[in-house]
């Protein structure tokens, strides 16, 4: 059986219950810090704001703290539940998601730091249009993953991972344009080398969005999907997949990568 979002709220102890509501809470609260991150690390960078700029970069300090405290929230419901099934594999997806969530805020970050160097050019900037146009699109990916996540939503989760070679192919075409640019005014090259950081850096943001749809896919259907390609996957086994059958050994293979 799949779960959905009122499963864990019929559980046989009401404090375990309320631990993992907590540490769903705290992750989508830990998203929302994230989400807004990029969103002003983008808009610092396109309007030139400075100040905006240090903020982003003094805050992931507290995008880390976050996600200690809920890595250690994890490791006590691990040590004192022993959850199994559905409620391991919510406990597991949480840990993974903090993970993907911190490195999309080092991405923010990096992106602030760029903005500053790039505040300081006399120059004309090149690639403005390619960056907000690739951040809009990560930006939904990361909004959609955490409401998929919120909601248990795997079709919703689905798009999401499918829409990660999307951002691929823009950011593939948006480095070779900067590419002919560089070589045709040498003059650029500083400030286009920045814009690439930044295209980067949002491109590995859709990715970890695309993790992030990954793991509701795992915690309800109980199926990891990672290294897969979404075109070769059976919508029907998606949608019967039965949990009993697979849990334990997805189980097993998502706690091998994890650092608890």
């Amino acid at each position: 059986m799949d779960i959905t979002s009122d499963s864990h709220s019929q559980h046989i102890s009401r404090q375990f219950n309320q631990e993992l509501e907590e540490l769903k809470t705290h992750l989508m609260a830990m998203g929302g810090l994230v989400e807004k991150q990029v969103q002003d690390a983008v808009f610092a960078l396109l309007e030139g704001d400075t100040r905006l700029a240090e903020q982003v970069r003094d805050n992931d300090r507290q995008v880390n703290d976050l996600q200690l405290q809920i890595d250690d929230e994890c490791t006590r419901v691990l040590a004192r539940r022993q959850p199994a099934a559905s409620d391991l594999r919510l406990v597991l997806a949480v840990i993974r998601a903090t993970s993907d969530l911190e490195r999309i805020g080092d991405e923010a970050s990096k992106i602030a730091r760029n903005a500053l160097l790039l505040s300081e050019s006399t120059s004309t900037i090149r690639g403005l249009v390619e960056v907000r146009h690739i951040s809009e699109h990560v930006r939904k990916m990361l909004r959609d993953a955490l409401t998929a996540f919120a909601r248990f939503d795997t079709d919703l989760a689905m798009q999401v991972v499918r829409e990660d070679e999307l951002v691929d192919d823009e950011y593939s075409s948006a480095m070779r344009s900067l590419m002919t640019f560089m070589m045709e005014d040498s003059r650029s090259i500083t400030s286009v080398l920045s814009i690439m950081w930044v295209l980067r850096a949002l491109e590995r943001v859709g990715d970890h969005a695309d993790n992030l749809a990954e793991y509701v896919v795992y915690l309800v259907k109980g199926l990891d999907i990672r290294h897969s390609d979404p075109d070769n996957l059976d919508p029907q086994v998606l949608k019967s997949l039965d949990l009993k059958g697979v849990s334990s050994c997805n189980t097993s293979r998502l706690l091998s990568g994890l650092d608890v």
